[in-house]
């Protein structure tokens, strides 16, 4: 569950760099959006957190309602 957690927070932390970047809030850094980056790395990467994270919600033991 942790490590979901970790997963989450590091894709999350993606995305609001990114929206501060469009915003004007800080200078560009280089950062790729996820799941629409240019680069192969950063998307193959992506898509293994993501079936990582999915793996841990197919396989929790948190009774789903």
């Amino acid at each position: 569950m942790l490590l979901g957690i970790g997963l989450i927070v590091q894709v999350g932390i993606q995305v609001v760099l990114n929206i501060a970047v469009v915003t004007n809030t800080i200078p560009n850094t280089g950062i790729s959006l996820p799941f629409f980056s240019y680069g192969g790395t950063s998307l193959v990467i992506l898509l293994a957190e993501m079936g990582v994270v999915l793996s841990i919600s197919r396989t929790s033991a948190i009774e789903k309602t």
